[in-house]
């Protein structure tokens, strides 16, 4: 990925998007090309992998042993020149992506597959939800274990991109802001907000 110097995400940041945005693009090249899949991943406590799986047929499952590419988006947004103090302006998006590289290995320890699915239902599970795992049949869970190739992903290098207008003046930046704030969707706002915090760093 591309990264100017001004737009490159610290390192804390990068692991705080992925936790915050775990739905990723996981891209691996196989016999007929490139492949991606679209699935939740999971960061390891210890920061080193991400864990998660992929459906029996999903051709990339072959992929065992080879080098793959995750991408976490998180949120973007169009930025108007018409935001600026000026007519010399064109129009341009802000946004935070992650790249993630590492080894992909296919899991085979019964109480690990087990534990990934656990944590899975416990990221997303509401805090109030009575759903648990350990309480659906054993023997309907164990029949799903069987439809699914559980994976874990050796992390190799790990790079993050914040594009939030930081090549503009303290002035524009505010302008943007600004404007984004009047308007209703969640990735403006989101977008805003970064702006700000970055702002006062």
């Amino acid at each position: 990925m591309y990264i100017p110097e001004h737009f490159l995400m610290e390192t804390e940041f990068i692991y705080k998007s992925i936790e915050e945005n775990p739905f990723s693009i996981l891209v691996s090249e196989s016999k007929n090309g490139l492949e991606a899949t679209h699935l939740p991943l999971l960061l390891s406590e210890d920061k080193q992998s991400l864990v998660g799986h992929f459906a029996k047929p999903n051709p990339q499952k072959e992929s065992f042993g080879k080098e793959v590419l995750c991408i976490f988006s998180g949120p973007h947004c169009y930025i108007s020149p018409t935001w600026y103090e000026t007519e010399r302006a064109v129009p341009t998006w802000n946004f935070t992506a992650v790249h993630v590289k590492g080894i992909l290995n296919i899991v085979e320890d019964q109480k690990k597959i087990h534990e990934s699915l656990e944590s899975l239902v416990k990221r997303f599970e509401s805090k109030d939800s009575k759903y648990q795992i350990n309480s659906v049949d054993n023997n309907y869970i164990e029949g799903l274990k069987k439809g699914i190739v559980p994976f874990e992903i050796k992390i190799t290098h790990i790079e993050g991109k914040q594009k939030l207008s930081q090549n503009h003046s303290v002035e524009r930046r505010n302008l943007v802001i600004a404007n984004l704030d009047l308007l209703p969707g969640e990735n403006e706002k989101a977008i805003a907000s970064l702006m700000r915090k970055n702002l006062i760093q």
